[in-house]
């Protein structure tokens, strides 16, 4: 029976990572805070019901956090140190190869025009992890994204709740198995600091719009297509919870 510890290298990269958290965990999909006064202004009327602000921005929150995530599960996949870290990447890259497709197949639906990039936020995420290595990388990834997720899912949730669009719900349905799917996976690894994450999670520091937008597409540039690696076997709708200690 697997039991939850803080390790001694994890105390202390953690203790480095204290900084870099405060710096860079910000809501890390655009748009957790309002982009305009009104999010519940309609700002379209599609076949599949009224397209809100906060509709449109919760598609491209969901998509720019692919642009960082499916390349960070790339890497964990290559770099983990651990089963359970290699796990998680897999668990990454699928969730978001899936939710990617899905993004890709509703925008041109609903009017929306999807970023390439991730924000230079999202970018600044990646570069972050992408500059350590052995436990150390495992620890700051899976630090990074447990604050981004753990952020991000009360937004799914307020999303699924008031949308009128069919094709919304379908997505914030399928963001809300994948992030919970992703917490699981990220929690199995025995990495994370909760009380750090916690603390992340409920007091983000203010950045400028700029940092925390994904950059507009260049026109007429095709759509990034986020790939699922061939083989790639992984089931992100029913997550599995870590086991509880014994008690007694």
């Amino acid at each position: 029976m697997r039991v939850t510890q803080r390790t001694t290298g994890t105390v202390f990269v953690i203790g480095g990572l204290a900084v870099t958290l405060t710096a860079l965990a910000y809501p890390a999909l655009v748009g957790i805070e309002k982009t305009t006064t009104d999010q519940a202004r309609i700002i379209a009327n599609t076949r599949y019901g009224p397209l809100t602000e906060a509709d449109r921005d919760f598609v491209i929150k969901v998509r720019a956090a692919g642009l960082w995530e499916h390349p960070l599960g790339l890497m964990a996949m290559e770099r983990g140190t651990t089963p359970e870290m290699k796990e998680a990447g897999e668990h990454l890259v699928a969730g978001h190869s899936g939710l990617d497709e899905m993004c890709r197949n509703i925008a041109p639906e609903l009017g929306i025009t999807l970023p390439n990039q991730a924000s230079p936020q999202q970018q600044q995420f990646v570069a972050t992890v992408d500059g350590s290595t052995g436990k150390q990388f495992d620890t700051t990834a899976v630090n990074i994204m447990r604050v981004t997720h753990g952020q991000i899912f009360p937004t799914i949730a307020k999303i699924r709740a008031s949308t009128q669009n069919s094709m919304i719900r379908q997505l914030a349905d399928l963001a809300n198995d994948t992030v919970l799917d992703h917490i699981t996976v990220l929690e199995k690894t025995d990495l994370v600091n909760y009380d750090q994450v916690n603390f992340q999670q409920t007091t983000p520091p203010k950045l400028p719009k700029d940092d925390t937008t994904p950059p507009a597409p260049q026109p007429g540039s095709p759509v990034l297509v986020l790939n699922e690696p061939p083989g790639l076997d992984v089931n992100t709708s029913s997550p599995t919870p870590a086991p509880s200690p014994s008690v007694g």
